[in-house]
């Protein structure tokens, strides 16, 4: 299985940015966890302050063996419609992760406007939301799979 694992604004300082509320790993150790705990998993992980670069690398799963995304858009999530739109167009599912619990948060970080184009939605699991979501795509792989 081919997962992309895409990560927005500011999650490159994971680890030092606010660990109060987003705990204290780097993304880099969210990474190395998801590929000890998933050998199986082929992952290529993203991560971007900017929109365009994130909206390319959502295209750049058409035509090419993925699976499944992963996605935690940062402060994206709550205003980036051309994200929402190429997440809509690609044929693969994605799983929208937060580590904070967004609904318990300042009002404007309550909305998303991409959950309703993902398969489903991880809010305030920490880090564990990430595999949360690699485990939720092997289980809806094997789904598919099942009916076909």
């Amino acid at each position: 299985m081919n997962i992309l694992v895409v990560n927005g604004p500011n999650l490159n300082l994971l680890g030092m940015r606010e660990p109060h509320i987003y705990g204290s790993q780097t993304l880099s150790d969210i990474q190395n966890e998801l590929i000890a705990k998933y050998p199986e998993v082929t992952f290529t992980f993203f991560q971007s302050n900017h929109e365009g670069a994130i909206v390319d690398a959502l295209q750049s799963t058409i035509g090419k063996n993925f699976d499944g995304i992963v996605i935690n858009g940062g402060a994206f999530t709550h205003y980036s419609y051309a994200i929402r739109d190429t997440l809509a167009m690609l044929m693969i599912p994605a799983i929208e992760v937060h580590i904070s619990n967004i609904h318990l948060r300042e009002q404007f970080r309550r909305h998303s406007v991409t959950a309703q184009v993902c398969a489903a939605q991880l809010s305030g699991f920490g880090s564990t939301g990430y595999a949360l979501a690699v485990e939720m795509l092997l289980n809806h792989k094997s789904l598919q799979s099942k009916n076909n």
